[in-house]
């Protein structure tokens, strides 16, 4: 075991300090840097989603940021499968790699591996629909609190596309779609999991502060190049869903910027429960004295 190579995993909640904690991090180790943050993918989108800039991505060495076109879609497990051949790669000249983003269900895809989940039924399918279409969010929202209070605390409660997947595996099982979760599957490399030490009220004033400054640097305007492909699941997410009903005539800017704000709140809030069980560090000192020998 001793003799495995090492992924450190940064995770956590956004504007926590992620970043700075991962280059931190690979800089002091001499390696580079995986993201797993699911938007920052994508080469059109830049200000939404936070990504590095550019003398952020000069310091160390960054693996799938702004790689692909959001024509060319890379999920969960496609992104594991690239993931872990560049990680193996790494690992080949590095004892240690560097992971950060606050996509969990990206990170589990490398850590651990994707859950096991049986063939969704048409009937299934189906009633899924039907409900979407019948009563909206708000009743994919009550059906899977009934059905799966668990994954419910955890998942983006504003994304019907993770809301409507949940259901469909829970009429097709019967049972709970968190039942599904956890399935280990072992990795050629040992994981340590951290996530930067930052209490609640400050991290929402960062949230705050962070939104004033996307807002400054052109959001909006960014969000108008990004009209055509608004039915993008990775654009019906927080800092770019706010901006279609605006656009739509529903209700003012004002009201858009506002929704910014309240639902990356409430998204943070989400991430904090997914990544409760991570030590916290104060930065890259603490992370590598936690660390210790007996990893490095």
């Amino acid at each position: 075991m001793a003799s495995q190579p090492l992924l450190i995993v940064v995770g956590g909640p956004t504007a926590a300090g992620k970043t700075r904690l991962a280059i931190e991090l690979a800089h002091k180790l001499g390696t580079e840097i995986i993201s797993a943050d699911s938007r920052q993918f994508y080469k059109e989108m830049r200000i939404g989603n936070a990504r590095p800039d550019p003398a952020e991505l000069a310091a160390v060495k960054h693996h799938f940021v702004a790689d692909r076109s959001l024509s060319d879609p890379l999920h969960a497990g496609g992104f594991a499968d690239a993931a872990l051949e560049r990680i193996r790669e790494l690992h080949t000249r590095h004892r240690t790699a560097v992971m950060v983003g606050g996509s969990g269900l990206y990170i589990r895809a490398v850590t651990e591996g994707l859950d096991d989940f049986p063939p969704i039924s048409p009937e299934a399918t189906r009633r899924v629909a039907e409900l979407a279409t019948a009563e909206g969010l708000p009743g994919l929202q009550r059906e899977t609190i009934r059905l799966d209070p668990g994954y419910y605390e955890t998942v983006d409660r504003q994304n019907p596309r993770r809301l409507e997947r949940a259901l469909r595996v829970c009429y097709t099982a019967g049972r709970p779609y968190s039942s599904f979760l956890g399935q280990q599957s072992p990795r050629p490399f040992r994981t340590v999991t951290l996530r930067p030490a930052v209490e609640r009220r400050e991290l929402y004033r960062r949230i705050d502060k962070r939104v004033d400054r996307m807002l400054t640097q052109g959001l909006e305007a960014e969000a108008r190049t990004l009209i055509p492909f608004r039915d993008l699941p990775v654009l019906q997410t927080v800092g770019y869903q706010e901006w279609w009903p605006y656009f739509d005539g529903d209700y003012d800017e004002e009201r858009a910027v506002e929704l910014i704000k309240r639902n990356s709140r409430r998204y943070a809030k989400r991430q904090l429960t997914w990544f409760r069980d991570y030590p916290e560090v104060a930065d890259a000192t603490a992370a590598l004295r936690l660390l210790g020998t007996m990893y490095l």
